[in-house]
């Protein structure tokens, strides 16, 4: 059940499809590591509805939509981050509603924590270069603990960062992943209408909500009687 903005002592915030748009640095760095392999570039949809599992899920992927053995593997994955590391952000932009979401639960008293399936020598510099960093006490990326989203660890672990038990701090995401990860740590979440949700409508994710812009959650649950 959609807690009420008073219950809520901290939100954990996904990065790609939730606060940035990437697909374009995706597109880019999936099309270098291609072409290095001597293969052609999937598309920007395929993209758009295999991303949010972590770099080692799109690529391998990735490969296979191109019709590229499984076996370059470890070779794409290398270029893929030779690619990435040299364009990040550069093709991508934040999300309408965003800062303001952001900067009115800080307000609000509310700790915020970003965690992301991303790799974390990614995703900071992609908050630092967008200027959302100074929203956020910690930041992990998807190396940063045992197990990635849809698995809880990374949700429990990051409660324990932030000092708040699971039940007060609410999980902001664009995707079942992040609905599976937060039910099973036992936070609320809150889903965003327009992210990545593997192709799949995300109001079937299963979340307590879901709304178009992240400015809009705050009021939401202030509206809970």
């Amino acid at each position: 059940m959609l807690p009420r903005a008073a219950e809520i002592r901290a939100a954990i915030v996904d990065l790609d499809g939730t606060m940035v748009d990437t697909v374009g640095d995706f597109e880019r760095a999936l099309g270098g590591a291609l072409a290095d392999l001597g293969h052609a570039p999937v598309s920007r949809a395929f993209i758009r509805r295999t991303v949010g599992k972590g770099t080692e899920h799109l690529v391998r992927c990735a490969l296979a939509e191109a019709g590229a053995p499984a076996a370059l593997y470890e070779q794409a994955l290398a270029r893929y981050h030779h690619h990435y590391a040299g364009i990040n952000g550069a093709h991508s932009e934040v999300f309408a509603g965003v800062a303001e979401g952001l900067h009115a639960m800080r307000a609000a008293g509310w700790r915020l924590a970003c965690l992301t399936n991303k790799p974390t020598a990614f995703a900071r510099p992609l908050l630092a270069m967008k200027g959302l960093d100074g929203f956020f006490e910690q930041a992990f990326g998807g190396d940063a603990f045992a197990r990635k989203k849809p698995d809880p660890l990374p949700l429990l672990e990051t409660c324990r960062a932030l000092g708040t038990a699971p039940a007060a701090t609410l999980m902001l995401g664009d995707s079942s992943n992040d609905a599976a990860a937060a039910r099973a740590a036992g936070c609320p979440v809150v889903l965003v209408r327009y992210g990545y949700n593997h192709g799949e409508p995300v109001a079937a994710a299963g979340a307590d909500a879901v709304v178009d812009r992240l400015d809009e959650v705050l009021p939401l649950l202030r509206r809970r009687v």
